[in-house]
């Protein structure tokens, strides 16, 4: 799949190629641009996609209001205005935060030893994104790559591509989004985050979704700059949840094991 990925330029918002990720998944609120297109509201294994990366960002580029918002908090604090994620110290962007930390509790402040994973924190909020494509590698041992556009595109070309309908695009692409604080208890753990969203209704997890058509994002787009790899389905938990940092270490863990370098 190494070089698989389909080169298509950002460009200026009057004149994007379709809808954008949107930011606020809150229980029911809802953005004003209308689109033909639905997003794919089943489970992304049930319309033959398979995921084919996972990442993550520091802090929230969603925002679900009570859940990871301006009024969350971490070890570093939080972003003050919604809608909008700037640049922390040095080169990482920052997000919004859950509300599950407490600094009186040492779950949320007790050192982890990171065997695999690096620059990750306890009491820190992320979140995972699952891109899942059909025309994936899926099944095979090439089936996750980085970057993610390889994997999406490993088995689709530009000429069939140029026949797909928007509609057919976000039916077989798309992104699962889940939000997690990490804390220092193993009681939290999941094994198996590499294959994607972690689905617990006794828990709460993977329970409360907003399904929307979407694009890719980046530090590259803003609300001035869209993405043209659109439409595609994003669906986003709107809840957080605590998770051990020793499942994001077995996940880095199993990231190194895949045939391409992640």
């Amino acid at each position: 799949c190494a070089d698989k990925k389909i080169p298509l330029d950002n460009v200026d918002c009057v004149h994007q190629p379709g809808p954008q990720a949107g930011a606020n998944v809150t229980k029911g609120f809802k953005g004003l641009l209308e689109v033909d297109v639905t997003p794919n509201t089943k489970n992304y294994w049930q319309s033959s996609m398979c995921p084919v990366n996972v990442h993550w960002h520091l802090g929230t580029e969603h925002y679900s209001v009570g859940e990871y918002d301006e009024n969350g908090s971490g070890p570093n604090g939080n972003v003050e205005v919604p809608y909008r994620r700037k640049l922390a110290e040095g080169e990482v962007q920052d997000g919004f935060r859950c509300h599950h930390y407490d600094e009186n509790d040492e779950k949320f402040t007790r050192p982890y030893e990171w065997k695999h994973c690096k620059g990750m924190v306890v009491g820190e909020t992320y979140e995972v994104h699952w891109p899942h494509s059909a025309a994936g590698a899926c099944g095979t041992a090439n089936q996750y790559q980085t970057p993610f556009y390889d994997g999406v595109f490993c088995n689709l070309d530009l000429e069939t591509l140029q026949t797909l309908a928007p509609q057919d695009i976000a039916s077989a692409v798309g992104v699962q989004g889940q939000i997690f604080t990490i804390v220092n208890d193993d009681s939290y753990y999941y094994p198996d985050l590499i294959r994607g969203w972690v689905v617990d209704a006794e828990m709460g997890m993977g329970q409360d979704i907003a399904i929307y058509t979407g694009s890719t994002t980046g530090e590259s787009r803003s609300n001035e700059i869209c993405s043209s790899y659109s439409p595609i389905t994003w669906q986003v938990d709107r809840k957080c949840h605590m998770i051990s940092a020793s499942s994001f270490d077995k996940l880095c863990y199993d990231m190194k094991m895949q045939r391409d370098d992640m």
